[in-house]
């Protein structure tokens, strides 16, 4: 096994010593202290840890270091910002998407790998794909309005 984990991450390369017993999620929270990605059930169950990991969305909670040697991982933080934020964050703004804002870094990779794959995805295909997040906010409904109209965005030339 290496000693170090070699991968990119929000587009800068990133090395880190490999500790066997750490997740992504311990090292993005508490070595790399990017707070966004959040911990919440600790099984990959509720979403609220997802990242996107070579374009897929993966609870990071449940993702040994070793498996992201070599790969490029992308967290909210690496999505947009505040001066160039994302068509899905600007959509989730005006939709007003969220409350108490607890899961959506993570619906936001899921829909971000969704409309990397797909870009412009039906109604059921984004329903499916935020379908393993747990939000109890009600918010599902402009969730899905603020998906729609990103894909829009993304498509227009």
């Amino acid at each position: 096994m290496s000693q170090t984990v070699a991968f990119r991450l929000n587009g800068q390369s990133v090395s880190v010593p490999n500790d066997s017993g750490k997740t992504l999620l311990d090292l993005l929270r508490n070595t790399l202290q990017l707070k966004a990605t959040r911990m919440g059930c600790g099984q990959g169950q509720c979403g609220a840890c997802r990242v996107m990991l070579d374009g897929h969305a993966v609870a990071a909670c449940e993702t040994p270091l070793w498996a992201i040697e070599g790969k490029t991982v992308t967290t909210v933080e690496g999505l947009g910002n505040r001066s160039a934020p994302h068509a899905l964050q600007t959509a989730f703004i005006e939709e007003q998407a969220m409350q108490c804002g607890f899961c959506t870094s993570g619906i936001l990779m899921s829909a971000a790998a969704l409309l990397q794959r797909q870009p412009q995805p039906s109604r059921a295909d984004i329903v499916q794909a935020i379908d393993g997040h747990l939000c109890r906010c009600g918010a599902h409904n402009r969730v899905v309005r603020a998906i729609e109209k990103a894909a829009v965005r993304l498509a227009a030339p």
